[in-house]
């Protein structure tokens, strides 16, 4: 049997015999030729067969199966590749010599127009489409240029449980899970675990794993279960390194993901993407409300933090003064964050920490962290939580544990934002949210 050639393999071919192997995207039956657009999951190919029934209807075995294939049947052709320029999609097509059905298919349930709900639940149907192939050819992409960098600079993978006997930063948005006689949380991040590596003397670590949020929202951005993109170092100084190195880190999977899929991107999406520069703007978080003021909006929360109106306009001006599509806000109140972010020297009321905004919306919250464990015990109760339940994360810090800080980054955000998508759940591969646990 002639082995296989995916469609992206068939240009660099000479003319002569192949077998390439996919699903139907589309049949059109005419009177003296056939053509079946065929693809695979790298592309798609024009196959033709010229009728031999014209004069006799029936006496052509394979322009009856031809007639008889629905959208998404999965079948293999053997024939004959020719490059014609003619052809407008990609300038060849394959003559049909032997056609092998592997497995028909029902009509489709979904459509292009379909809700995303209806879609969401055919996702492997909807997956099918070349755009969402795309996705996920970028997001590969993106983590491989990430994971390179990490590896280059030292850093070390690391795969932290989501079984937790007690939760990582509160007990708000936790799911409980019956574990044998007791109870556990799935984690929320894997912040504890991270910092227990700086204790362990691993320095610079990064994990890409799922976490989980109880969190009941319907927004465009959220889910109960996503991808999180995590880093932690020892050593630093201030946030402004942990800054530092979350913006190489970007610059590095953005500049992957153009040069290997830029014009996919542009062709697919409308979208153009861009290497951002280095440094990106900062703004502390005082100043960010100034200067929402100063334009007109005055963010409505209680609490100092910036509403999704307020990332959106905040974004705004960071492209109209700075021509970026990136921002840090950085020093955040300290009622506002987790009581392991260290506070300002003299300021306690502001911590070092930020928040990444892309394109108008929050992707990632980084911080130096509290590494004196008395500072972290008065912080713990500070927050209304009990050090004692926090005994096995402040035993790290009880025996040593070097300035550190690190970063939590979306990655279905990232996604969402680069290829200017409405919502997440078009960039998840099986998004689960609070009402929906399947497929």
């Amino acid at each position: 049997m002639t082995e296989r050639t995916l469609v992206n393999q068939l240009a660099a071919r000479a003319d002569g015999p192949v077998r390439v192997a996919g699903w139907v995207d589309a049949v059109r039956d005419q009177k003296k030729v056939q053509f079946v657009i065929l693809r695979d999951e790298t592309g798609a190919v024009q196959l033709v067969h010229p009728r031999t029934d014209v004069e006799e209807p029936g006496s052509d075995p394979l322009a009856t199966a031809i007639s008889g294939l629905s959208a998404g049947t999965f079948l293999a052709v053997s024939g004959e590749l020719a490059h014609d320029e003619r052809v407008k999609l990609g300038g060849l097509e394959v003559k049909i010599g032997a056609l092998e059905i592997a497995a028909a298919a029902l009509d489709s349930p979904i459509a292009e127009d379909s809700s995303i709900d209806k879609r969401l639940d055919w996702r492997f149907l909807d997956l099918r489409r070349p755009e969402q192939n795309l996705v996920f050819r970028v997001q590969t992409t993106f983590l491989h240029a990430l994971r390179s960098w990490w590896v280059e600079n030292g850093f070390i993978e690391i795969h932290t449980p989501k079984l937790m006997a007690s939760p990582s930063e509160s007990r708000a948005e936790l799911f409980e899970v019956e574990y044998f006689d007791t109870t556990a949380y799935l984690a929320q991040s894997p912040q504890f675990f991270k910092q227990m590596a700086q204790s362990a003397g691993f320095g610079g670590v990064f994990e890409v794993a799922p976490a989980f949020r109880a969190d009941p929202s319907f927004t465009s951005r959220h889910a109960t279960e996503f991808v999180s993109v995590d880093a932690e170092m020892s050593w630093i100084d201030s946030h402004e390194d942990v800054m530092a190195m979350h913006e190489q880190l970007l610059v590095a999977g953005l500049t992957a993901v153009k040069e290997k899929h830029g014009d996919a991107i542009a062709a697919a999406f409308g979208v153009e993407v861009t290497v951002p520069a280095t440094p990106f703007p900062r703004i502390p978080l005082a100043e960010a409300h100034r200067i929402l003021q100063a334009r007109g909006y005055t963010v409505p929360r209680t609490d100092g933090d910036l509403d999704p109106e307020g990332e959106r306009r905040l974004s705004e001006y960071v492209r109209e003064e700075y021509g970026h599509e990136f921002v840090f806000v950085t020093d955040y109140a300290s009622g506002i964050r987790p009581f392991y972010h260290m506070r300002h020297e003299g300021d306690p009321a502001l911590t070092n920490s930020y928040d990444l905004l892309f394109n108008g919306t929050e992707i990632a919250t980084g911080a130096q962290r509290e590494h004196r464990v008395e500072l972290l015990e008065a912080q713990a109760r500070d927050k209304g939580l009990d050090p004692a339940e926090l005994d096995f994360y402040l035993d790290f810090f009880r025996y040593g544990v070097p300035p550190h800080g690190g970063f939590g980054m979306g990655l279905q955000r990232v996604l969402m934002l680069l290829l200017h998508q409405s919502s997440i759940r078009e960039v998840t591969y099986l998004f689960r949210g609070p009402n929906r646990l399947t497929p």
